[in-house]
């Protein structure tokens, strides 16, 4: 087995990139030096959650918003629609890191769209 950062399997590693979405992403790209594929994973982490994040954030953002600047029962039908929306992202945020951990750890590369060919380019 290729050993990687703080003496893990390559695929250990690889999987623990995911395991606190962006934020394991940013430990493991700083501590990796030389295996390219934990610093993938980990960079796809980044990229992957941290804008799903900023996302999610936002949405709340406005939806506290409303509901302070309409009152609680002024945005009940706009909160609603919100909260399904965050809800729904959540579930695909919890999917694609479950998913993303198990073909890591399979030793599988996996690129998601958009962000695996740019977390490729950055780690080439």
């Amino acid at each position: 087995m290729v050993k990687a950062t703080f003496g893990l399997d390559e695929n250990v590693a690889s999987a623990a990139c995911y395991v606190l979405t962006w934020v394991t992403g940013i430990i493991f790209f700083i501590m990796e030096k030389d295996n390219k594929t934990v610093r993938f994973h980990a960079m796809q982490s980044i990229l992957t959650f941290l804008p799903l994040m900023i996302l999610i954030w936002i949405i709340s953002a406005i939806v506290g918003m409303m509901v302070f600047s309409a009152g609680l029962y002024g945005a009940v039908g706009i909160w609603g629609i919100f909260s399904l929306i965050i809800m729904l992202i959540w579930i695909i945020v919890l999917l694609l890191w479950l998913f993303l951990m198990y073909k890591a750890y399979k030793g599988e590369k996996f690129l998601v769209p958009i962000v695996g060919a740019i977390a490729e380019n950055q780690t080439k």
